[in-house]
C-alpha cells in the first residue's frame, strides 16, 4: 500500500514537475538566503540526479547503441551541433553581455536532459531511442562539452576546458555509470527504489533551479526578460530543427518526434552546476529559465502530438466510413 501511494506522488509530482520547479525558483528570489547556503552542494545533488538516471539504464539501453548507430549518432550530432550553434547565434544578435553568453552556451553545449525521456513517452515517440540518445550523449559530454565551450565562448571569457572535463566526469559520467552498474548487478533491490526515483529526482531538480535563483535573486530584474527570450528562442529552435532534420532524413513519426524532442531538451542542472563551479551566479540563470520552460515546452509539444494523431485517426475513420 505505501509503495503503491509512493509511485502515485511520483508521478503526480513528475507530472506537475514545472509547477514544483516554479515554485522552488520563487522561494529562491524571495527567500534567498533560505536556500544560497546550498551552493556548495550543487555539484553532489547534481551526482544524485545522474545516479538516479544510472539505475533506470539497462542493458538492452546500450544494445541499442550497437544496433542503431546511425538512428543514434544522427541524434547525437544533432544534440552537438544545433543547439551551441543557436546559442552562439542568439549570444550574437541579443548581445548578450559575457556572463549570461556562457550560460546559454553552456546549456548549448550540454547533452540531453532526463526529462526528454518522459516527454518522449507522452509524445508517443520512440523511448528506446531517446533513452540510447540521452546515455550517448551523456557519456560524450565530458569531451564534448568543454570543447565546444572553448571553442564557442573562448574569446569572450576564460574556460578552464580540462578541469571542466574532469568534473563533469565526476558529477556527470561516474554517476551515471555506477547508477548502471548498480541496477544490473542488484535489479531486483532497485526496483523498490525505482517507485520513489522520479519523486526524488523531480524534488532535486527543483532545488537545483532555487539554488542558483538564490545567487542572482538580486539581478533578476534587471536580467530575467532578456535571459527568458533567449531560452525560449533556444529552446523552440532546438524542437523545431530536430524534428525538421530527422524527417529530412526520412525517419518515422515516432522517431522525429524523438529527435526533436531530444535536441531541445538539455541537462540544465549539468549548465548550471558547471556555471556556477567555472563561472557565475548570473551564468547560471539561463540554465534555471531553461529547467523551468523546457519542461513547459515539452508538455505543449506532446501534448500538440497527441491531440494531431487523435485527429488523424478520426479523419482515417470518417473517410472509411464513407
Amino acid at each position: 500500500m505505501g509503495g503503491i501511494l509512493l509511485q502515485n506522488i511520483g508521478r503526480f509530482i513528475v507530472k506537475n514537475m514545472v509547477w514544483l520547479v516554479v515554485l522552488v525558483g520563487a522561494a529562491g528570489a524571495v527567500f534567498p538566503a533560505a536556500l544560497s547556503w546550498i551552493a556548495p552542494q550543487v555539484p553532489l545533488l547534481l551526482g544524485l540526479v545522474m545516479f538516479g538516471m544510472g539505475m533506470t539504464i539497462e542493458l538492452k539501453d546500450f544494445r541499442h547503441l550497437a544496433r542503431h548507430p546511425w538512428e543514434v549518432g544522427v541524434g547525437a550530432l544533432a544534440q552537438f551541433t544545433i543547439m551551441p550553434l543557436i546559442a552562439y547565434l542568439l549570444t550574437q544578435v541579443l548581445a548578450l553581455p559575457p556572463d549570461l553568453a556562457i550560460g546559454v552556451i553552456l546549456v548549448g553545449a550540454c547533452p540531453g536532459g532526463t526529462a526528454s525521456n518522459v516527454v518522449t513517452y507522452l509524445a508517443k515517440g520512440d523511448v528506446t531511442l531517446s533513452v540510447a540518445m540521452t546515455t550517448a550523449t551523456t557519456l560524450l559530454a565530458p569531451f564534448v562539452t568543454p570543447f565546444l565551450t572553448l571553442l564557442l565562448a573562448g574569446e569572450e571569457i576564460t574556460v578552464h576546458a580540462p578541469s571542466m572535463m574532469l568534473s563533469i566526469a565526476e558529477m556527470v559520467l561516474l554517476p551515471v555509470l555506477l547508477g548502471a552498474a548498480v541496477n544490473h548487478f542488484f535489479r531486483r533491490r532497485v526496483e523498490r527504489v525505482l517507485i520513489v526515483l522520479p519523486l526524488i529526482s523531480a524534488l532535486l531538480v527543483a532545488l537545483l533551479v532555487g539554488v542558483v535563483v538564490s545567487m542572482s535573486a538580486p539581478r533578476l530584474t534587471e536580467i530575467g526578460p532578456l535571459v527568458a527570450l533567449a531560452v525560449i528562442l533556444h529552446n523552440g529552435c532546438g524542437l523545431a530543427l530536430g524534428y525538421a532534420l530527422a524527417a529530412r532524413l526520412g525517419m518515422s513519426a515516432s522517431k522525429r518526434r524523438t529527435v526533436g524532442i531530444e535536441v531541445g531538451m538539455q541537462n540544465s542542472g549539468m549548465a548550471a552546476s558547471l556555471a556556477l563551479l567555472y563561472f557565475s551566479p548570473a551564468a547560471a540563470i539561463p540554465a534555471a529559465l531553461f529547467s523551468v520552460w523546457h519542461n513547459i515546452s515539452g508538455s505543449l509539444a506532446a501534448n500538440w502530438f497527441t491531440r494531431r494523431d487523435a485527429d488523424d485517426n478520426a479523419l482515417s475513420a470518417d473517410i472509411s466510413l464513407r
